[in-house]
């Protein structure tokens, strides 16, 4: 491997049952890319396989010592990379299967445990962490990670509550999470109470009390939501409604809320996730637009930050050996459209901020 010549010819590998806008948004990424870098000595050869079958065709046909590979973009086709890491080979895939992430295989993708490692280091050790999540592939994975990753934050997880993905049951959730039925008594015990005296204090307490529908006595002093798209545009308005006020209880999301779509949410005013400011991205985004005529997605900010990589790869002339000990030191960042970045256990980590939900935007307070 010390002496394996990187190939100038790199293959670039896409499904046809890809996502079609994606497809087209990373071919147009890749194109600009290069072409913003200047990258003229090395090629991008564009390979579209029907099936696994297809893929492993394309793959060995291609297989010579210092190849790249970049993608596939699906986990189910990127299971069978691994069996050619003897062929010194390294494939850059956009799966978010963290468990292939292995040997000559890195995964360029936005990781949960990164996310939320950042977010819960960025908590005091006054915070007390609820956690509200759906029972699909995205939640529990989230359940999964969350026991290790609060170990290490000064905040405590106090409570957890889930809901089938179509959302059938989880307004019983939100209530069972904050204690809706309880809180709701305590308010109306205190009621009674006041209304059984006659003295002015009790009689501005009980007025003030008549505005409420529950106590705000939470077990918790923020709450993480591990929901995304239209589902989470469903949830996040019925935790206001069932008394989870977000003026006393801090709402939280993962990266995934990192989209304008929800920055409008009134309930999600004020509320906090780990990500990268949009002007980080700003000009990617304007440059897109202007020459493909066309919204740039989030997600295509991985293949730009991919195309960097690998400018820098090349241009420092580097073997395939210098490639796998560059890709293996976590102590070696790039500056990426998404924030630094680097790779530990082979899987793309990054430096994030913190950013705050308001009036249609978001604001970096860490």
């Amino acid at each position: 491997m010390e002496d394996v010549i990187l190939d100038k010819t790199i293959i670039a590998l896409f499904a046809k049952d890809d996502d079609k806008r994606t497809t087209k948004q990373f071919l147009s990424t890749y194109e600009l890319g290069m072409y913003n870098l200047g990258i003229n000595d090395v090629v991008i050869q564009i390979e579209f396989f029907e099936n696994e079958n297809d893929l492993k065709n394309i793959i060995e046909k291609n297989l010579l010592p210092g190849k790249i590979f970049l993608g596939p973009i699906q986990s189910k086709y990127s299971k069978l990379l691994n069996n050619y890491c003897t062929n010194e080979v390294i494939f850059f895939s956009y799966s978010s299967k963290s468990s292939l992430a292995k040997d000559c295989v890195y995964l360029i993708n936005f990781f949960p445990q990164n996310e939320l490692s950042q977010l819960m280091l960025y908590l005091n050790d006054d915070a007390k962490v609820a956690l509200l999540y759906p029972e699909n592939e995205y939640g529990y994975l989230i359940n999964s990670l969350i026991d290790d990753i609060i170990f290490e934050s000064p905040a405590i997880l106090v409570n957890r509550s889930s809901y089938k993905a179509e959302l059938s049951n989880v307004r019983e959730s939100i209530k069972e999470l904050g204690k809706y039925e309880l809180r709701k008594y305590e308010l109306n015990r205190q009621k009674q109470i006041l209304s059984s005296k006659k003295d002015e204090k009790s009689k501005i307490r009980l007025k003030k009390l008549e505005r409420f529908k529950t106590t705000s006595d939470y077990d918790f002093t923020h709450i993480l939501i591990a929901d995304y798209g239209l589902n989470l545009l469903q949830v996040a308005p019925l935790l206001p409604y069932y008394d989870i006020d977000p003026n006393i209880v801090q709402f939280m999301g993962t990266g995934v809320i990192d989209d304008k779509t929800f920055f409008f949410e009134p309930s999600l005013q004020g509320a906090i996730y780990p990500g990268i400011p949009e002007s980080r991205r700003i000009n990617i985004i304007k440059n897109y637009i202007e020459i493909y005529d066309d919204e740039f997605l989030r997600i295509s900010t991985l293949p730009y930050d991919l195309i960097g990589l690998i400018n820098f790869i090349y241009s420092k002339e580097y073997k395939l050996a210098d490639v796998v000990r560059l890709l293996n030191n976590p102590n070696k960042k790039f500056n990426g459209v998404d924030g630094n970045f680097y790779f530990k256990n082979n899987m793309i980590e990054r430096d994030l901020n913190i950013l705050r939900i308001l009036n249609g935007n978001s604001f970096v307070i860490k």
